[in-house]
């Protein structure tokens, strides 16, 4: 009976040990099972896509300016005066009034009590048209009191005040692109023609006065313009929108698609460091880095990092040549 017991035993802890291991191995295949399972869905995982929208770096023109504002006038100009004191008699012409030299202008008396003088005639000093005329018949003038202003028969010029800030950018010469409220849609051109050796203590500014192309007599002296003054202009540059370009930890950069070498149908971006030159109106010149027609990210690129892939939602007309 005993040795049954035994023996019984013996079996039985047989028994509990082949369950035990049993229990260990199943286990042991599932938690493997497990493990194999999530190394297969991380290396199955999708690498992420990035929407953008792309644009072609451009070649073409840029343009530093200086856009001003002031009033078309006469390009020469002479003011009338009286080689006697006394009482305007008379005026022989009114604003507008084309004159010739010579032509009377006003007829002054300078006769006082008890006194008669012969009357004294001013006359044009040179041709042209009356572009102001602050004498009145009765006035008391002097010598040195204008009777009329008279426009030569020169170009039209618009005069400019420039601030001190921008007197190291101004030269002779320097083109300028002319618009008015008065002719919408056209622009005129001209060049500074004159600066002022001076500038005013009051207002600190300097005189610039700009001449003027004008075709059809479609300017008018006292008009209101715009002037545009090409202070810098390069050609034949690289340029692409300042907001394509990413400044971080001093450096400054763009993303060029390119395709992946694995994959061609695959689209990934590379980090391309740039130099850029001067900016304009939101347009950056790009003095290296980047080529002309190399597609480069617009918008989505705050997320990209070097090889990442995007998918292209939107390809964006290059920047025009001018």
């Amino acid at each position: 009976m005993k040795n049954f017991y035994f023996k019984n035993a013996g079996t039985a802890k047989l028994i509990i040990l082949s369950l035990i291991l049993t229990v260990l191995f199943t286990g042991c295949e599932r938690i493997k099972a497990a493990y194999s399972k999530k190394n297969k869905t991380e290396l199955t995982r999708e690498v992420p896509v990035f929407a953008v929208n792309t644009i072609p770096a451009a070649k073409g023109q840029i343009q530093d300016y200086i856009m001003l504002t002031g009033d078309i006038v006469a390009g020469s100009t002479v003011d009338v005066y009286s080689e006697a004191a006394g009482k305007i008699f008379q005026l022989h012409v009114s604003v507008g009034s084309r004159v010739s030299r010579g032509d009377p202008v006003a007829t002054v008396d300078p006769s006082r009590p008890g006194m008669t003088f012969k009357h004294s005639v001013a006359a044009a000093p040179i041709s042209g048209t009356v572009v102001a005329l602050p004498a009145q018949v009765g006035m008391t003038i002097s010598q040195a009191v204008p009777l009329a202003r008279i426009a030569g028969g020169g170009a039209l010029e618009i005069k400019l005040n420039v601030a001190e800030r921008f007197i190291s950018k101004m030269a002779l010469n320097l083109p300028c692109e002319i618009t008015l409220d008065a002719w919408p849609g056209d622009t005129f051109r001209g060049s500074i023609n004159e600066i002022s050796p001076t500038v005013d203590m009051a207002s600190r500014t300097m005189e610039v006065r700009v001449n003027v192309n004008n075709p059809g007599s479609k300017l008018k002296q006292g008009m209101f313009a715009k002037a545009r003054i090409i202070t810098e202009q390069k050609n034949n540059i690289v340029k692409i929108p300042v907001s394509a370009a990413i400044t971080r930890f001093g450096e400054q950069y763009v993303f060029v698609t390119a395709k992946d070498p694995e994959n061609p149908d695959i689209t990934i971006v590379n980090k391309r460091n740039i130099v850029p030159g001067i900016v304009i109106d939101g347009i950056m010149e790009v003095q290296s880095g980047l080529m002309a027609d190399e597609e480069i990210v617009i918008r989505g690129q705050t997320l990209l990092d070097e090889g990442s892939r995007v998918n292209v939602i939107e390809r964006i007309a290059p920047l025009g040549a001018n």
